[in-house]
């Protein structure tokens, strides 16, 4: 059989069957139909196309061979999809071809550049395109699907260079003009590109198909009679508003207009009230009717009536054509979206999300359009997926966004801006939500919410928001449909873990039991009777009530906490249906997600509004037993993390800088209860299963969540059980395990019961250097954190106990601290941060006795080299942060040769380098402070490693407003505090020597020194970094003693007057300064 002879439908069998070819049997097909391209009649062509479609689906880049020929100069898929091209049916098929060579699966190589460009440039020029008059509105609408999966193919392959030659602009502005592609009532104007801006200023304005507006002139489809209208839209509008325009404030006014929905003009026709759907009616100007918006998107043509039962399924069948279409062009776009970076995304806000800032303009048309009013449930998801996508990791954008003042400038800031399109945001996903009838969209909705709520900065916005979500989701929660229900409580968990504590969520977890929870299992719930709820103020009153006195309100118990702990041990009602359906469970509980996502609920709870869950201690405590009870691994590891939340709520009403009286925080024996009844439970079970190291990795996190206080008062069996546990699962093969264990037992050593038992101590130190050497980087990191909580616990025994302690302690073990700390500070960053931090305090802890040991002498030369190439190398700011600390914890020990030492000058060099020039203010600090702690003269060595000493200060001092960081800025007074108190010192120190160094430094930068050091002396500290003198009046004492220090030092008079002088200048002009 010859080519010229061969039945098209042969090949067309390929596409039909989806038959998967070879490698070998791709080669000779692509071959043959290629072949039968170019030799066929013209009106095989479209068929023979279907099957190249076929056989190239998912194999684009194994026919690199033919390649050129399709897609290449002059390629026959070029030519068939050329605008000039007549035949549309052949134009369609090679667009599928073309689709069909992009698609990929992941993990499978992608299409080369070239050939996806000249594919994007195609696809790019039919969706430009305008539908020729003689083409079916059907099939264009199926070749604009095959263009559209065509490009979200592309964009899935690889990153795309969109922001060349306004690729993205030109793209985003197809897409949403595709996005409402046969929506009723709206005919947009859409720019050819789309470009980045503020506002949506050059945009064209919706205009209706139904009716004209005042600001286009487009003719109406209705024909030619000539309807008085807009008399008729006035009234229309006058009838949204419930509550007039009397206000003549312009703030009354704005917050009066962000209460509208005003989609366009045809929105009128299909008003959207915030009612019940069950009450709400709105006018139908084309019908002459009332009905209710809920039913809206079932009336989507101007003409039905006017079509018989046949036209009517065309009609029918045109719409689902351009449903698909508006989908399509939707899931392109939630790839665009994925595939751009945030800040590239973000410049085109304005052109996909509502925001109400011009007063008086009518809505531009944004993705909440198609989800309030497109007729198909898909569609309208689709459009919250991407608003979702939009709005994930967004918390960065919208923290500028601020409205809690009131606005009264001449321009409207990015800040207000960004706050109306959130309030936008907020009004349209609630009417959306009011409004919905399938639970899949309804899921879409509740998602999109949670996204929305997990990124807005509430803090800097007027309250209320948070209310309106509140009430409105309340009832979903028994929602019959389980996607639902775990979407509700995904939300609320978003409420209670946005900036907690809010005081708006504070007085929401007050509210009675009883609030909201109505008509459960409805598929929309109707229990809002006030058809104006939205434009009421539903936030309690905050008069009165600051968020700081919030803690110590009276409260009801809290109902969501009573709501999550039914869902996760009650059996469910039986209320239930659709999905929950296909769960088979031997059990009456709740479907699992539900009851996760109630525990996870649960744990935001504990974790931001500890002080409101703090009265179901024991009741939460039983709850997290009964899901480590459980069978199901998911349900154990989630009861595990809430019972540490719990522990470490606790924990944070007992730390130093906690704001929480006394008076309210949990009695350490009822903490004592809580942790007995835990460690007489499932807790020991979990932490040695060893077939769920998840589980494990949580139970250990659970256990060293305890209260040191009650850990002090449990029973001794049960702190050796804890104990023994703990180092027993420091041996674990889970890394995960492994270093949860060690980091628990890094928290034990702190505490004052445990850190004074020798044995202790050292089986914790036996356990870390194990760990230590671990070959998992994220057990070293744990293991190095220990380790400095380990070396910090010796430093406070050794001055409580003295030298008793560190006799007793071991010497030898003391030596494999110390060697591999030293070789822990060559490891990661994240290791070498706490390896320092524990060779500074190694280093301090040895007596002369260690020193003097031949053992002792080359490890304590390595640590100290190590440390000062830490501070000198290029690594994390927080790494010479602690090496410079580290090095101040070296020069408290009198032990060491300090100031004779070779190591002497290169500790003081390193440090005076980083004082006078490294970026980081916090270093800096460091290292001036480390700079003043050696407590003798012989410490800082000869006078001319002094005189180096002083003039990195004096010159630190001078810079000490040079950054290029606006961030560094707030350290700047904390550093010249230290600085002007590491000169004061080193002058309490000197002697003849050093004079003359000291007075040549004074004469020629004195006068800058001179305010300097006035501010030091009058100022309080305005942090931690300088609290050795933290009072005026203790710095005024130091420079008096340094004074008197000075005139007794036996010099030359030359030397000795000027410097003293010019110190009683100071101190008289401070005095000054005070007295004024």
């Amino acid at each position: 059989m010859t080519l010229t002879t061969a039945p098209p439908r042969t090949l067309y069998i390929l596409h039909n069957a989806q038959v998967i070819v070879d490698e070998r049997s791709l080669d000779f097909l692509v071959f043959y139909i290629v072949q039968a391209l170019k030799q066929c009649s013209s009106w095989t062509h479209a068929e023979i196309l279907q099957a190249l479609a076929a056989v190239v689906y998912s194999n684009g880049p194994k026919c690199q061979k033919y390649l050129p020929e399709l897609l290449g100069k002059d390629g026959l898929l070029l030519r068939f999809t050329d605008p000039a091209n007549s035949d549309i049916e052949n134009r369609r098929a090679a667009l599928h071809c073309m689709t069909n060579l992009c698609y990929s699966v992941p993990g499978q190589q992608y299409l080369d550049e070239p050939y996806r460009s000249v594919c994007f440039r195609t696809f790019l020029e039919v969706l430009q395109s305008t539908k020729p008059t003689e083409v079916d509105d059907l099939i264009f609408c199926s070749l604009l699907q095959n263009v559209l999966k065509g490009i979200q193919s592309i964009l899935n392959g690889g990153k795309m260079k969109l922001a060349e030659n306004d690729k993205l602009g030109c793209l985003l502005a197809l897409l949403k003009k595709y996005m409402f592609h046969g929506l009723p009532g709206l005919n947009l104007e859409i720019p050819a590109v789309l470009y980045p801006a503020p506002l949506p200023q050059y945009e064209g304005k919706p205009v209706t198909k139904q009716e004209p507006t005042e600001s286009s002139s487009t003719p109406t489809q209705t024909g030619n009679k000539k309807k008085k209208t807009r008399p008729k839209h006035k009234k229309e509008h006058a009838g949204d508003e419930t509550t007039p325009h009397t206000e003549d404030d312009a703030d009354t006014r704005l917050l009066h207009r962000m209460d509208q929905l005003h989609l366009s003009n045809a929105d009128a026709q299909n008003n959207f009230s915030m009612s019940p759907p069950s009450t709400a009616v709105v006018y139908d100007t084309r019908r002459g009717t009332f009905s209710s918006p809920s039913l809206s998107w079932k009336r989507v043509t101007s003409s039905e009536s006017e079509y018989s039962d046949t036209e009517g399924g065309m009609q029918n069948k045109l719409r689902s054509y351009q449903a698909r279409v508006r989908q399509g062009a939707l899931i392109c776009f939630l790839s665009t979206v994925k595939s751009l970076e945030k800040k590239v995304l973000y410049g085109y806000w304005s052109s996909f999300v509502p925001d109400t800032s011009a007063i008086g303009s009518p809505h531009s048309v944004s993705l909440m359009t198609i989800a309030l009013k497109d007729p198909s449930p898909k569609t309208r998801a689709s459009a919250l997926q991407v608003l979702s996508a939009m709005l994930e990791g967004s918390k960065q954008f919208l923290s500028v966004a601020e409205d809690a003042s009131n606005h009264r400038q001449a321009f409207t800031p990015l800040s207000v801006t960004l706050a109306f399109s959130i309030r936008e945001l907020h009004r349209c996903l609630l009417l959306a939500l009011v409004a919905e009838s399938s639970s899949q969209t309804l899921t879409q909705i509740i998602k999109c919410l949670a996204h929305l709520v997990s990124n807005v900065p509430y803090n800097r916005l007027k309250p209320g928001l948070l209310t309106r979500v509140w009430n409105q989701i309340k009832p979903y929660i028994r929602h019959r449909d389980v996607n639902v229900r775990v979407s509700s409580l995904t939300l609320l968990g978003a409420i209670v873990s946005a900036q907690a504590p809010l005081p708006e969520v504070q007085l929401l977890l007050q509210q009675p039991s009883s609030s909201g929870l109505l008509n459960s299992g409805s598929a929309t719930p109707r229990h809002l009777n006030d058809s104006e709820w939205w434009r009421k103020p539903q936030l309690l009153e905050l008069d009165g009530h600051s968020k700081d006195n919030l803690e110590v309100l009276p409260s009801e118990p809290c109902w969501l906490v009573h709501q999550c702990i039914t869902i996760i041990v009650l059996p469910r009602e039986e209320y239930h249906s659709d999905s929950d359906t296909n769960t088979t469970s031997s059990c009456s509980y709740e479907p699992s997600p539900v009851r996760l996502e109630a525990l996870q609920v649960l744990a935001y709870l504990v974790k931001g509004y500890f002080s409101i869950t703090q009265s179901f201690l024991l009741e939460l405590g039983d709850v997290a037993c009964k899901c480590m009870e459980e069978a199901d691994p998911s349900v154990q590891l989630h009861g595990a993390k809430l019972l540490e939340e719990l522990g470490s709520g606790i924990i944070q009403q007992y730390k130093s800088d906690s704001s929480v009286p006394p008076s309210h925080r949990i009695p350490v024996q009822l903490a004592v209860t809580f942790w007995s009844t835990m460690l007489s439970g499932p807790l020991p079970v979990a932490l040695q299963n060893i077939q769920h190291p998840t589980l494990q990795t949580s139970a250990c996190d659970a256990l060293s969540s305890i209260l040191p206080e009650a850990f002090n008062k449990l029973q001794n069996d049960r702190q050796i059980l804890c104990i023994t546990v703990l180092l027993g699962l420091n041996h674990s093969e889970n890394p995960l395990v492994k270093a949860a264990a060690v980091r628990a037992l890094g928290v034990y050593i702190l505490f004052p019961c445990l850190r004074q038992d020798v044995m202790f101590v050292a089986d914790t130190a036996n356990a870390v250097l194990t760990s230590l050497g671990d070959k998992s980087p994220n057990v070293r990191a744990k293991a190095a954190w220990s380790l400095g909580n380990l070396t910090d616990t010796l430093i406070a025994n050794m001055e409580v106990m003295g030298k008793s302690f560190q006799e007793e302690f071991s010497d030898l073990l003391l030596l494999k601290l110390l060697k591999l700390a030293t070789q822990a500070s060559k490891d990661k960053d994240k290791v070498k941060s706490n390896a320092v931090r524990a060779l500074g305090n190694l280093l301090h802890f040895l007596q002369s006795y260690h020193i003097e040991k031949p053992q002792f002498r080359e490890s304590v030369e390595d640590a100290l080299q190590a440390l000062i190439l830490t501070v000198q190398s290029d690594v994390t700011m927080k790494v010479r942060w602690n090496a410079c600390y580290a090095l101040g914890n070296v020069f408290k020990n009198s032990a060491l040769p300090l100031g004779t030492a070779p190591w002497s000058a290169q500790a003081y060099s390193a440090l005076t380098s980083v004082v006078k020039s490294c970026k980081n203010f916090k270093v800096r600090i460091k290292s001036a402070m480390a700079l003043s702690i050696p407590s003798t003269r012989r410490c800082y060595g000869s006078p001319e490693q002094y005189s180096e000493i002083w003039n990195a200060l004096i010159l630190a001092l001078e810079k000490s407003e040079d950054t290029q960081d606006f961030l560094e800025f707030k350290y700047c007074t904390s550093l010249r505090t230290q600085i002007c108190q590491a000169l004061i010192h080193l002058l309490s120190l000197a002697d003849s020597g050093d004079l003359p160094c000291i007075k040549k430094s004074l004469m020629e930068k004195g006068s800058t020194t001179k305010s300097y050091l006035l501010y030091y002396l009058n100022s309080k500290v305005e942090g931690d970094e300088a609290i050795e003198f933290s009072q005026p009046y203790e710095r005024f004492s130091m420079l008096q003693e340094t004074v008197k220090h000075i005139c007794n030092i036996k010099a030359a008079p030359e030397y000795t007057v000027p410097i003293v002088k010019y110190l009683e200048e100071v101190m008289s002009s401070s005095m000054e300064a005070v007295m004024s």
